[in-house]
């Protein structure tokens, strides 16, 4: 009867010591809406164990899913975007910058780690959706391209894993010419016979899915992911149509050839390695 407590003295009772179930403790699916433990949730790679619904999740989450007890060397972790075009729209380009720093604890879009994945040498570009909605500025481009020199240098595979809006359009044509960059230096990667692998999730969209996303030795994808160019709304109002039922999702572009297979994240890690191995 812990729930309230009776004053001898009077007939007053009071619930002021109820105890609060603390925060976090239990996660509800946005799609079947059941709710499991937070902790189960997360042992299942953040996927729901009853609907199959992927939640979002950051570099970290990634790199501790796939890199063998969780362990990896971050890489070019002190590159950081500037503002050569001193733009402002709403707000200054650096205080979005500032801000973003700030609100995610994270120096820009794209984090590179370098691991083992079951024994094997990988180095792993993760992208960060809550930095700027994962949107490609020139350090993006950058940290790819030096990821790519690590891993001809190191003879690793690598795997480019994707979640952005886009281009970043504060960068102008310094977020453009990455996509021409990106594709370049995968070129050169592929004439060295190191097997990249792209591995776009939810969502992946705008220069990204025209430049290194879709370039891998072999495109995978997460199931249920927005993959695109421009968004659903746009197309539907540009070609003045109705859409096909599923558009733009991981499924619909795998049945539409532009995907090689969709890997569930409880299975990513061994599947992967799989694919790296046959691509060795």
């Amino acid at each position: 009867m812990g729930w309230f407590k009776r004053i001898k003295e009077g007939i007053t009772t009071s619930t002021k010591e109820k105890k609060e179930t603390p925060e976090g403790l239990w996660y509800k699916c946005p799609s079947c809406k059941k709710i499991i433990p937070s902790n189960e949730h997360q042992e299942n790679a953040y996927v729901c164990p009853h609907c199959g619904y992927h939640e979002k999740i950051g570099s970290v989450e990634y790199f501790n899913l796939l890199f063998d007890e969780g362990k990896f060397v971050e890489l070019f972790s002190n590159l950081v975007s500037k503002d050569p075009l001193k733009f402002v729209d709403t707000k200054p380009y650096t205080q979005r910058l500032q801000e973003s720093f700030e609100k995610s604890g994270l120096k820009d879009a794209m984090r590179v780690a370098t691991g083992k994945m079951n024994g094997m040498s990988l180095v792993i570009c993760c992208m960060d959706f809550q930095f700027i909605g994962g949107s490609m500025g020139s350090v993006v481009g950058e940290k790819i391209s030096l990821a790519i020199d690590y891993c001809i240098e190191n003879k690793s595979p690598l795997l480019i894993i994707s979640k952005s809006g886009g281009a970043r359009m504060m960068e102008a044509a310094y977020s453009l010419m990455q996509m021409a960059k990106t594709a370049a230096k995968l070129s050169v990667l592929s004439n060295h016979k190191i097997p990249y692998i792209s591995l776009l999730t939810d969502p992946t969209t705008g220069g990204v899915t025209a430049s290194f996303a879709m370039l891998g030795d072999l495109n995978v994808a997460e199931p249920g992911s927005l993959i695109g160019f421009a968004g659903p709304r746009v197309v539907k109002e540009t070609i003045g149509k109705d859409l096909p039922k599923g558009f733009q999702t991981a499924e619909f572009v795998l049945e539409h050839g532009f995907l090689d297979k969709i890997i569930p994240r409880t299975k990513l890690k061994t599947e992967l390695f799989h694919l790296f191995d046959f691509l060795s």
